[in-house]
């Protein structure tokens, strides 16, 4: 069984959506939502909720990355901070 070409392409648009959606919108969630909740008195919502623990686990995800792993999305040489004069 495989998939249809234009199937194939829809599933690619939707995840490169997502990896934008997620790269600029997951600390703004991520601090916002419990602003919103607790100091604003915001109504519960069960997708926004889902929302705020996946941006918990990517942040997460960048925390560990960063000071644990120290590890950069760059390789080797590919950054312009890390170049060597």
């Amino acid at each position: 069984m495989t998939m249809d070409n234009d199937m194939l392409k829809f599933l690619k648009e939707i995840y490169g959506a997502g990896i934008l959606f997620f790269y600029y919108m997951k600390y703004i969630i991520f601090f916002g939502w419990p602003l919103l909740r607790y100091g604003l008195a915001y109504k519960d919502n069960i997708i926004m909720n889902v929302l705020w623990i996946f941006c918990f686990i990517l942040f997460v995800k960048d925390l560990v990355y960063r000071f644990v792993l120290k590890k950069s999305y760059c390789e080797d040489g590919s950054c312009s901070s890390f170049r060597k004069k």
